[in-house]
């Protein structure tokens, strides 16, 4: 339950972090590690930025090191459409 509203969190190392129940409302985590962190999508969209960031399936997004990488809407995207695959294959 920490309160990370509004903290720079950039190129911090949050691999494994459980932030369930933090907030990162405002929270730079432009370029942060994110691997294997337990974090939601909501929570993910309170960041004031996510450019660079390693997201917990290891994914980077588009930044400055990864100009070719997804935006964040783009991986939110990319990840609704595989569990609406799973889902229809009758795996979730």
């Amino acid at each position: 339950k920490a309160d990370l509203n509004g903290s720079d969190l950039s190129d911090a190392n949050l691999e494994r972090a459980n932030l369930y129940h933090a907030n990162v409302r405002g929270a730079n985590l432009q370029g942060a590690d994110l691997s294997d962190a337990k974090v939601t999508n909501d929570q993910l969209k309170q960041a004031y930025s996510l450019e660079g960031t390693t997201m917990p399936d290891g994914q980077i997004l588009k930044g400055d090191d990864n100009p070719d990488g997804p935006t964040f809407e783009a991986w939110l995207k990319d990840r609704k459409d595989r569990k609406e695959g799973r889902e229809h294959d009758g795996n979730s």
